[in-house]
């Protein structure tokens, strides 16, 4: 049985990883990261994490313009599983907007979630819209007090901008129960920032996305060098993929494969197992999935335990690289 954790201070409890979905975004922002994938195999990946344990899915309206929520919901039905039996979060997306359109766009959102709730609606990111990050968050608990919605969170904020946003909704009664931000052996400047210590501090669950360093930590390109010519433009450049990336990362990648070895694991689930362990039970991650093999591996991922040693000698390797 996979202990959950709970999600910031509601009452939701998650599985230390779900699944995100930006990989079921179809054609447009999708197809510049990843290779489309047809119905058959989204299907076949949801199944999987379902079974491997997974008890949430990550989405956003800006994946496919509903096409990614329309997508999983469809696999969720397919595999057996209904609305309020599994956690669904997604996001609305400001950039060139006002705060008033994420009442407005609401019941898109709805609409392409097929009658599976929002369990968490997230600002996307805290740049672009043309009102105020207080008018958004206010919408926000709009939506929340007109039942429309579960929880609320946001993306990429700040230390300051998260604090500020909670205080906002602690004015209406409510609290901000998470910030999706970047987290991985190679992203750690939470511990910098203080993302980390705000969270904490107010009960704020931290998500992580690219947990993997959108694949870099699997360890493949360190073992295939020639798979860097096969990665989407803008997903190389976001990642950094080149030789020099490869030649300053192989000492971690080395350990990850080591403990995967003594484990039985890939490096990427000791590179999992290190992020949910390492920062206690603030952070959640969910690494995506484009084939149902990868989804399985996420429920072995977080039955692994390792050590103390373990856990602290992956961050030494890792902290001149973050």
């Amino acid at each position: 049985m996979i202990a959950t954790r709970m999600l910031g201070s509601s009452d939701i409890e998650v599985t230390p990883i779900g699944l995100g979905c930006m990989q079921f975004a179809g054609p447009g922002l999708g197809a510049q990261f990843y290779p489309e994938l047809d119905g058959a195999t989204i299907g076949t990946v949801v199944k999987s994490a379902l079974d491997s344990g997974i008890n949430w899915f990550d989405t956003a309206e800006m994946y496919g313009g509903g096409h990614s929520e329309r997508a999983l919901t469809t696999a969720l039905r397919a595999a057996g599983t209904g609305p309020g039996e599994i956690s669904i979060a997604t996001k609305w997306t400001p950039l060139g907007r006002t705060a008033g359109n994420i009442g407005r766009t609401i019941d898109a959102r709805i609409a392409a979630l097929q009658g599976f709730p929002i369990t968490l609606h997230q600002i996307h990111q805290p740049f672009g819209s043309f009102s105020s990050q207080t008018r958004q968050v206010q919408e926000m608990a709009q939506l929340r007090e007109a039942g429309k919605i579960a929880h609320i969170g946001v993306s990429n904020f700040s230390a300051r901008q998260m604090e500020r946003a909670d205080r906002i909704l602690r004015e209406r009664g409510l609290r901000l129960v998470a910030n999706q931000v970047q987290i991985s052996l190679l992203h750690r400047r939470i511990e910098d920032n203080g993302v980390l210590e705000t969270a904490r501090r107010l009960e704020i669950t931290l998500i992580a996305y690219s947990p993997l360093k959108s694949g870099l930590l699997t360890g493949k390109f360190h073992e295939s060098p020639d798979l860097l010519d096969n990665i989407r433009p803008i997903r190389r450049a976001l990642g950094r993929f080149n030789q020099r990336t490869l030649a300053r990362t192989a000492p971690l990648i080395d350990e990850l494969r080591k403990l995967a070895a003594a484990y039985g694991a890939t490096p990427a689930q000791i590179a999992l197992a290190w992020l949910i362990t390492y920062y206690g039970d603030t952070v959640v991650a969910i690494p995506g999935a484009s084939k149902p093999h990868q989804a399985t591996e996420l429920g072995a991922a977080m039955e692994l335990r390792l050590t103390d040693p373990e856990l602290s000698r992956l961050a030494e390797l890792s902290a001149p690289l973050k």
